[in-house]
C-alpha cells in the first residue's frame, strides 16, 4: 500500500525586498522629476534591478504563498519598470534612430491610464491588509494621476509636480513598510507599527 505524503515549504516573507526595490527606484526617480538630478542614464540601472527585478521576485515568492495580492501587485509594478527602462532607452537613442524618432509620448500616456486604473483597484485591495500599504497604493494614484497629464500635455507643470513629490512620498512610506517587515519578523513584535486593515471588506 502506497503512502502520499505530503512536504510542506516554507519561504520567507518577501514583502520587504520588493518594498524596499520600490523605494529605491522611487527616490531615484523623483530626484529627477524634482529637478535635484538630471537624465535617465543612471537610473536606468535602479529601474531595472531594483524596480523591476527586486519586485517581479517578491512577486514569484508571494505567489508561492499563495498571496494573490501580492503577487499581482509586485508582478505588476516589477512588469511596469521593465517598461520604464526599456522606455527611456528608445528615447535615448539605443535601439536606433527611427525609433526614437517614432516614438510617440501619446502611448505612454495611454499605459498610465492603464496603469492607474490598475492601482485603483488595488487600492482597494490595500485596504485589507495594513494602512501604511494603503498609503502607499493611495499616492501611486496620484503619480499616475501625475504622470498621464504630463505626457498628456495637461498643466504640465502641475502634474509633473504631481507626480514627482508623490513618488517621493511613495518612497518614503516604502522605506518604511520595508523597515517594518524585516524588524517586526525580526524581533518577534510589533516595533514599527503599520496600522490594522480597515476591516471593511473581508468578513
Amino acid at each position: 500500500m502506497s503512502e502520499i505524503k505530503k512536504v510542506k515549504i516554507i519561504t520567507a516573507d518577501p514583502s520587504a525586498i520588493g518594498l524596499f526595490g520600490l523605494a529605491m527606484v522611487t527616490l531615484v526617480a523623483s530626484s529627477e522629476k524634482l529637478g535635484w538630478t538630471h537624465g535617465t542614464g543612471l537610473e536606468l540601472p535602479w529601474a531595472i534591478f531594483l524596480g523591476a527585478a527586486a519586485q517581479f521576485y517578491a512577486a514569484t515568492l508571494d505567489a508561492k504563498h499563495n498571496n494573490t495580492f501580492g503577487a499581482t501587485a509586485f508582478a505588476g509594478y516589477g512588469l511596469f519598470w521593465f517598461s520604464v527602462a526599456m522606455t527611456w532607452m528608445v528615447q535615448g537613442g539605443i535601439f536606433g534612430e527611427t525609433m526614437q524618432q517614432a516614438a510617440d509620448p501619446h502611448q505612454l500616456g495611454f499605459a498610465f491610464v492603464g496603469y492607474l486604473i490598475f492601482t485603483l483597484f488595488m487600492t482597494i485591495g490595500a485596504m485589507e491588509t495594513n494602512k501604511v500599504l494603503f498609503a502607499i497604493f493611495f499616492m501611486i494614484n496620484f503619480l499616475f494621476i501625475g504622470l498621464s497629464g504630463y505626457t498628456f500635455g495637461i498643466a504640465e507643470h502641475f502634474t509633473h509636480q504631481l507626480a514627482g513629490w508623490s513618488e517621493f512620498i511613495i518612497s518614503m512610506l516604502s522605506f518604511y513598510a520595508a523597515a517594518a517587515s524585516v524588524l517586526n519578523v525580526h524581533f518577534g513584535r510589533v516595533f514599527l507599527p503599520v496600522g490594522k486593515p480597515f476591516g471593511i471588506f473581508k468578513k
